[in-house]
């Protein structure tokens, strides 16, 4: 498809994760935008079906996946929606199953994938549209941060766009200069709930606290993995592939009023910033939209309004996440797989009672050493590949799961609470 004009054509867009809260707002852009954009699928996890089943109905999408429900509640729950909205004759194609994401990401009517599923399980997706052909808008880096070198070499030149605010600021900022004149990357961070917080503090926090981030509104996983630090961590990997940028090149900064996304430090001593007030749909507009912006996608900042903004930097000590993240994926392989996935089962861990806070990152770190153990011990890498990262990802689940008290088996289902995001404050 020819994206030369931005409004020659009208793209069609598939939304996976769309009752979250990434997806709910990209159905907002796209109505806002008519004359723009169009949906070609729909896809979710299911613990929502009713508002699924409402927002097919309402865009008439071709096609529509739900990833733990049958077909035949799918069904169901579309025409109670339809016979609600007075529409008749509405007949997407349904996807049910731990495969309806990838099937939905592939769908042939769609110019773009907007992936806004919340953990690995967006792998497979991401892989699916970017073999599509489709160009794909993330805003789920944990895809990336799992299949690292795989989805590089599976993305064509610009095909791969983000999402992520923070992304989004530095894709901005680049335009400013050439790739060889970019010095350093520059990502903010809130400092969530517990900015200025000891480690022996941060041993009698507790699961609401976690979630109660200052500035955005999240789901549980990402919520947590923002007061961990561990959020900032993968994105950090994230502007290393995205961007191939080396990662002793790529520094983090506590910004807590969360209006500089990031920035770009270029050789020259200048450094590019971009500034708005929080709202994820800019970034997810300029996403579905690249290269182009979309009018009116958000508000600007006020500049006649008095503001100040702060940078400080991280306590690593407090919250060694990101120095961690930055070891293991220098070391390759399925390191980062077996990262994100031990991450995932602390986080469930927490918030279950079983460990404390700190010992969610401990426990990453101790599953990433026993990795590193059992490849010293003679345990093959071997070639990079969709189930070698999710082989990876079981044995990381398992270990952490033991390590943490809980027994060797998934107490949830793991396509549960993968659609929180970003969210306006």
């Amino acid at each position: 498809m020819d994206f030369s004009n931005p409004t020659r054509h009208l793209r069609r867009v598939s939304i996976l994760g769309s009752t979250g809260s990434i997806g709910t707002q990209a159905l907002e852009v796209i109505a806002a935008a008519p004359d723009r954009f169009g949906v070609a699928g729909l896809s979710a996890g299911g613990r929502n079906l009713e508002l699924l089943a409402r927002q097919a109905v309402a865009v008439r999408a071709p096609a529509v996946g739900v990833a733990s429900a049958s077909e035949t509640d799918l069904e169901r729950a579309i025409g109670a929606a339809a016979d609600a909205a007075g529409i008749t004759g509405y007949a997407p194609e349904l996807f049910a199953g731990g495969s309806a994401a990838a099937k939905v990401a592939a769908w042939p009517d769609a110019d773009v994938v907007l992936n806004g599923i919340t953990g690995s399980i967006g792998l497979e997706p991401t892989l699916a549209a970017l073999a599509a052909g489709h160009l794909l808008a993330l805003a789920n880096k944990e895809s990336l941060i799992a299949g690292g070198a795989l989805v590089r070499a599976a993305a064509a030149p610009g095909q791969l766009v983000p999402v992520d605010s923070e992304h989004s600021a530095i894709a901005q900022a680049l335009r400013g200069g050439t790739a060889d004149e970019v010095d350093r990357l520059v990502l903010t961070a809130s400092g969530g709930p517990f900015r200025g917080m000891t480690r022996s503090q941060l041993q009698h926090v507790t699961p609401a606290q976690a979630l109660a981030h200052p500035t955005w509104d999240m789901g549980r996983v990402i919520s947590t993995n923002s007061a961990s630090m561990v959020n900032k961590a993968l994105e950090v990997i994230e502007a290393h592939l995205l961007f191939d940028v080396p990662l002793e090149r790529i520094d983090v900064v506590v910004h807590p009023q969360s209006v500089i996304h990031s920035m770009v430090q270029f050789v020259d001593g200048s450094t590019l910033a971009q500034a708005s007030p929080p709202d994820m749909r800019l970034p997810i507009a300029l996403g579905i939209g690249w290269p182009f912006r979309v009018p009116g996608s958000a508000k600007a900042c006020d500049w006649t309004r008095p503001a100040e903004w702060t940078f400080e930097a991280l306590d690593e000590q407090a919250f060694p996440a990101i120095a961690l993240a930055k070891q293991a994926a220098a070391e390759g392989g399925t390191r980062m797989a077996v990262f994100n996935a031990a991450n995932e089962e602390a986080v469930d861990a927490f918030h279950r009672g079983a460990i404390g806070f700190p010992d969610i990152v401990d426990t990453v770190s101790d599953v990433v050493d026993e990795q590193r153990a059992r490849e010293s011990a003679g345990a093959a890498r071997g070639e990079l590949s969709l189930e070698a990262v999710l082989e990876a990802e079981r044995w990381a689940r398992r270990r952490a799961r033991v390590r943490c008290g809980l027994g060797e088996f998934p107490l949830q289902d793991p396509a549960a609470d993968r659609e929180g995001q970003k969210e306006n404050p």
